[in-house]
């Protein structure tokens, strides 16, 4: 049995059994591909694959054992790779992130900033998408890092942890009959078309929440992923924005009004998160600290070796009140 065999595998099963692809994905050749799994079979005496003719069909149930520890053994090959590069050059690597791009444009680029000043020689990757495309990124070891508000249930296979709070801001223009508002309601607010965050990002869940909570029912005209398209539309005039309030600029958005909404909404928590036994390097414990710095490594060190996903879970809400107060 050999690790090329077991990459092969894992490679074939991610590609939905499509050899070519996987091969591909691999810079190795189909035929090359095929072979080193037939011998991986022959050499375990069972098949991990079931074949249709030429084409793999389905993954056999000895298949899919096989596949749960493969995933396992290729996380802790690369874990004795990290290790080693840990102890032969500390400051030198790679950083790889997921996350949304209201995190990508607006939260992270003074973190970015301050880390490249301390490891300049650590290449970072920014790999933005839905939160279920992160999620994926990370697990399936593509990204270090997932960094994401919105559908925590799609990264039950990270260790996640809360960063910070946040909440959200209505824009309006200047001479919006909202502008003048010392204190909004929701009911001021749904008295008007809306242009916001689209669904299962950047918090929008709670936004409905609230509205339902109060048995309102909002014109939501226009959403976007990007904030910086919902302020174009509101100053053309097509409604009300709600925002996060990090992606307002007093100084670029100066024709606009930020009105408060704190007390409209709960607020959201951001969370980073990483995979289950994954080993971390000093420069990936910085980077977790200088992005939220209760965070300590002890403190990641402590949830991450926690096993039991429930056990864990209840950490990382304890973590979320904890954050509350600070």
């Amino acid at each position: 049995m050999k690790l090329r065999q077991l990459h092969y595998i894992h490679e074939v099963a991610h590609r939905g059994l499509n050899v070519t692809a996987a091969a591909e994905a691999l810079f190795t050749s189909q035929p090359g591909v095929s072979k080193q799994i037939r011998l991986l079979e022959e050499e375990l005496g069972v098949e991990i694959f079931q074949r249709n003719g030429k084409h793999l069909s389905t993954v056999t149930p000895a298949g899919q054992r096989i596949l749960e520890y493969t995933k396992r053994l290729l996380l802790q090959a690369d874990n004795i790779r990290n290790i080693a590069e840990e102890f032969r050059d500390t400051d030198r690597g790679a950083l790889s992130l997921a996350t949304t791009h209201t995190q990508a444009r607006y939260a992270l680029p003074p973190v970015v900033r301050k880390f490249r000043d301390q490891y300049p020689q650590v290449a970072l990757h920014l790999h933005q998408g839905t939160p279920p495309e992160i999620a994926k990124l990370a697990a399936e070891g593509q990204a270090d890092f997932a960094i994401a508000t919105e559908a925590l249930e799609h990264f039950d296979q990270l260790v996640m942890l809360p960063c910070y709070h946040w909440n959200r801001s209505i824009l309006v223009p200047k001479n919006h009959a909202l502008a003048q508002k010392t204190k909004l309601s929701l009911g001021d607010i749904a008295a008007f078309p809306l242009i916001t965050y689209t669904f299962g990002f950047t918090g929008r869940s709670k936004l409905d929440q609230a509205f339902a909570a109060h048995g309102l029912r909002p014109d939501v005209v226009l959403t976007a992923v990007d904030a910086d398209v919902i302020k174009t539309y509101v100053r053309l005039g097509l409604g009300v924005g709600i925002i996060a309030s990090m992606a307002y600029d007093a100084k670029a958005d100066a024709d606009l009004v930020s009105l408060k909404a704190d007390h409209l909404f709960e607020p959201s928590t951001t969370h980073i998160g990483f995979r289950q036994g994954m080993f971390l390097r000093a420069y990936m414990y910085d980077f977790i600290s200088q992005f939220a710095p209760h965070l300590s490594h002890d403190l990641v060190e402590e949830v991450a070796a926690i096993e039991d996903s429930e056990a864990r879970t209840r950490r990382t809400h304890e973590l979320i009140a904890k954050l509350h107060s600070i």
